[in-house]
């Protein structure tokens, strides 16, 4: 029998087309729901999960509202995405509460959830890949402390008082001062949605109202920039403690205006977030925690190999 080359040409062509269509239909779909996309935080822990995406071959979308004080359009995107019956889901909850009835309805659809970045008060995520906010936040109260003299007046501007790192860095900075520092006093704590501009006012008002303040913590990127803003057109000399990369909190540090901060580790938490939920999807025991670790980092350390790792622009 005599066959036709063109016709062997299409049969292959059309065979290997088949083949990648269906490897395509058994890729696995997985959205990440994040906290925001206006800090270069977000962005290196989608580098993360696109890099894990990649590896473990599955599909993963990662979205956030505009800012971090934008709840309900957060829960608009999670229930868009169960909507769309996911393998998993990964979810940084901006209000765990607000959060908890969608939450119920993923895990009644048999859809693991992992939480990342921010845990959620519930049992239903089957772990969360974030840092130990609490103990990294303490790190940072010795560190001002430290720089301070462990005596003065020192205040916080934190991003928020519903997501559970919002809650934890708070809590973790002041239950530290208060334990181990006596002769310092935290004068107030106030929120400015993790926003630079709003954190910049928040803190220039903070300046004005105790001008004997000695140190201020904030408590995320935007809330740090706010800080730094803050500081500078006020022109005071306040030691400040920041939390989380990003170029202007880096350029701070290198110029001495900012003492220093923690960083997190972002592309770790992206990529273990997706790693979780592949795990999940095939049955796999997993711990409720995923430590992804923190570094101190300030002008002496910055450009160590092992840190600059876990730092971003």
């Amino acid at each position: 029998m005599i066959r036709n080359p063109l016709l062997n040409a299409i049969v292959g062509v059309t065979f290997a087309v088949g083949l990648t269509a269906a490897a395509h239909a058994q890729e696995a779909y997985i959205p990440l729901i994040s906290k925001g996309f206006q800090h270069q935080f977000w962005q290196a822990v989608k580098s993360g999960a696109v890099q894990a995406a990649k590896d473990y071959h599955v599909k993963v979308t990662f979205e956030g509202p505009e800012t971090e004080a934008m709840i309900d359009k957060q829960i608009d995107m999670l229930s868009a995405a169960i909507a769309k019956k996911p393998a998993a889901l990964g979810f940084a909850a901006l209000d765990s509460k607000a959060a908890l009835p969608l939450l119920k309805k993923a895990q009644a659809e048999k859809i693991p959830v992992v939480a990342f970045d921010s845990g959620v008060d519930s049992d239903i995520p089957v772990t969360t890949a974030a840092t130990n906010n609490k103990a990294a936040a303490s790190l940072a109260a010795d560190k001002l402390a430290e720089l301070i003299g462990k005596e003065g007046e020192v205040a916080v501007v934190a991003h928020d008082q519903t997501s559970r790192t919002g809650v934890d860095r708070r809590d973790g900075f002041v239950e530290r001062m208060k334990s181990a520092y006596p002769k310092i006093r935290i004068v107030t704590v106030q929120y400015g949605e993790g926003d630079q501009l709003k954190s910049t006012e928040v803190t220039k008002s903070i300046l004005q109202a105790y001008p004997k303040l000695k140190g201020i913590f904030g408590t995320n990127e935007g809330s740090a920039i706010g800080v730094v803003n803050g500081v500078r057109e006020m022109k005071r000399k306040v030691v400040i403690v920041g939390y989380d990369s990003g170029k202007q909190q880096k350029d701070a540090i290198r110029s001495g205006l900012m003492a220093g901060a923690i960083t997190q580790n972002p592309v770790g938490i992206g990529y273990r977030t997706v790693e979780a939920a592949v795990k999940a999807t095939k049955g796999e025991k997993l711990p409720k925690i995923i430590d992804t670790g923190f570094y101190w980092y300030d002008k002496t350390n910055i450009d160590d190999p092992k840190v600059a790792a876990a730092l971003y622009d």
